[in-house]
């Protein structure tokens, strides 16, 4: 484990130092708990999230190994992004595809919000079957938010159309999971959904840009 630790570390100095190029992209290739890295720097733009498949890549989001490359991202102050709920990827596939669904629960990154309290947090894709297990942990952590990508706005649940409609209508946002759902089939769906005309353009646009400070 401490083997792991000190592993994790090393990476997040490399982490660090990339994040600190001002004009860098950092894209985050998350293996595994204690193989991440840094890679495929630009000099073109900035980095503005870090992105994880937990499922995936096989890892509990709150592994304490993985704790210093949160810590490298809360001191950059950029987001990160968690993969939660049911898997599209390996369905159907012998095993799954070895995908396991069990590290997509958001009650493990319940944990890293504690933990880091400054470290904003998306929970992606509505988390079937863990739907108010997300909704739970985005109203009881402020800085916690849930994006929409990856399933049709016409399979949303009720108790989800009813949370972005009122108490978590700031932090609820678009997302379409292109190129497997287009923005134009997402938004037409969306449509359909009785969101408040108030609502609509908190979900589609404003609260992405708080988010994102940009």
């Amino acid at each position: 484990m401490r083997r792991r630790v000190r592993s994790a570390r090393r990476r997040a100095g490399i982490l660090e130092r990339a994040l600190c190029r001002p004009h860098s992209t950092t894209w985050l290739r998350t293996i595994a708990p204690a193989r991440w890295r840094a890679s495929s720097f630009r000099s073109t733009s900035v980095s503005r999230a870090a992105v994880s498949f937990p499922p995936l890549q096989q890892f509990a989001p709150n592994d304490r190994s993985v704790y210093p490359f949160y810590e490298v991202l809360e001191a950059a102050r950029l987001p990160v992004i968690f993969h939660t709920g049911h898997s599209g990827i390996g369905s159907g596939a012998r095993g799954g595809g070895g995908v396991r669904l069990r590290y997509g629960a958001p009650m493990l990154i319940d944990d890293v919000a504690v933990d880091f309290p400054d470290l904003r947090i998306v929970l992606a894709h509505p988390s079937f079957p863990w739907q108010d297990e997300a909704i739970s942990v985005c109203l009881h952590k402020p800085q916690v938010y849930i994006d929409l990508s990856g399933w049709s706005p016409k399979y949303f649940l009720p108790t989800l159309v009813q949370y972005a409609n009122t108490l978590l209508r700031e932090k609820v946002m678009f997302g379409s999971d292109y190129p497997l759902i287009t923005p134009n089939r997402w938004l037409k769906d969306f449509e359909a959904l009785p969101i408040r005309d108030e609502v609509r353009p908190l979900i589609l646009k404003e609260n992405a840009i708080r988010l994102l400070r940009l």
